[in-house]
């Protein structure tokens, strides 16, 4: 007998996948203990884990799955090559319905005018309270993209506009946001998007008590502190509007005790990530305003499971004793507040579980 963990590491599927589909009736261990409620796997159904896990990344749906699974071994495996040429037309016609769409979307960026370039052009030289400057920098550095398929979102965008400078990063599955005060500016709108070896440069400048110098020239952004300088050229694409992500009030908020909190994270009940997916934290809010970490049994519809690497780094980025924690809907973003700042905050994408 094959212990569920033995099957998933040889499977490809991942430990709470084989619960799921051992709840679900598709793939039923050989046995269960009925004390410890352990599953144990014949090593015969290690065969049908396999091709589970590659009708699962193929994204059959479960009811073929199920048919698929039962055919297999069998005398007559003409229903099974018809459910997997059946999901390969749909995969086809799929794609092909996608590429029509993305071709017209393309058609339309074509056509219109991109408002955001006279937000890139401006000449600008404010100045800025150093270690202002770098507490927000600390705040959204850890949220940049590192893909390269995605140059726009590599560094950190710097909106001016008035007394304020907000600082933004995001790599699609969270989000930071910081506000610096400001003076010099004349009010106007000024974007840039700073690439994050320069943001990284500039944060080193800012570790003093003085105020800094931030120019921008076109292209161009210079920081000055004291004697020294950090300058280059920014990135030539347009950031997303981030103000159309931000969360929408009225959802749940408690406060927690950072340290200990984090401390629950990293000793807590985690659902492993399979073929290179993230380790999820499961979390609920319950009636008296705390929150606990579910264990891969509880299916509290009410449950929301993020990237716990990403809220890690999201609790370390909010420097505080305390955080506020913001639920929305199940599918909406978690957001991370400081209780005297909530103009720094960062979000966090959740993720579905699969059942």
């Amino acid at each position: 007998m094959r212990s569920i963990g033995e099957t998933a590491r040889d499977s490809g599927l991942g430990v709470s996948a084989l619960r799921f589909y051992d709840r679900a009736g598709v793939l039923v261990p050989a046995w269960v203990d009925p004390v410890s409620g352990y599953r144990w796997y014949d090593p015969g159904q290690l065969e049908e884990a396999r091709l589970l896990a590659s009708l699962r990344r193929a994204g059959m749906p479960l009811a073929d799955i199920r048919l698929v699974l039962a055919g297999w071994s069998g005398p007559d495996t003409d229903l099974v090559r018809k459910l997997l040429r059946a999901h390969l037309r749909r995969l086809e016609q799929g794609l092909s319905d996608a590429r029509a769409e993305f071709s017209a979307l393309r058609a339309l960026l074509d056509h219109r005018e991109n408002v955001m370039t006279s937000l890139r052009i401006a000449s600008v030289r404010l100045s800025v309270a150093a270690p202002e400057l770098a507490a927000v920098l600390d705040t959204v550095r850890f949220a940049a993209s590192t893909d390269p398929e995605l140059p726009m979102l590599g560094g950190v965008l710097f909106d001016i506009e008035g007394e304020s400078l907000h600082a933004v990063a995001t790599d699609r599955y969270r989000m930071a946001v910081a506000r610096a005060g400001v003076a010099g500016c004349d009010g106007s709108r000024v974007q840039v998007i700073v690439p994050t070896p320069l943001v990284d440069a500039m944060r080193a400048l800012s570790d003093g008590e003085g105020p800094a110098h931030l120019s921008l020239d076109g292209d161009r952004v210079t920081l000055e502190a004291g004697d020294r300088q950090a300058a280059g050229r920014c990135l030539d694409h347009d950031f997303p509007d981030y103000r159309r992500l931000l969360p929408r009030a009225g959802g749940r908020r408690t406060v927690v005790e950072t340290a200990a909190f984090r401390n629950a994270l990293e000793t807590g009940p985690v659902r492993s990530g399979e073929g290179g997916a993230p380790d999820l934290s499961v979390l609920r809010v319950e009636d008296d305003g705390t929150v606990t970490l579910c264990a891969d049994a509880d299916e509290d519809p009410n449950r929301v499971a993020v990237n716990r690497e990403f809220l890690l780094a999201a609790l370390a980025a909010g420097a505080r004793d305390r955080l506020i924690l913001e639920f929305g809907a199940p599918a909406a973003p978690i957001a991370i507040r400081r209780p005297e700042d909530e103009g720094a905050f960062s979000l966090l994408m959740p993720v579905r579980l699969e059942n």
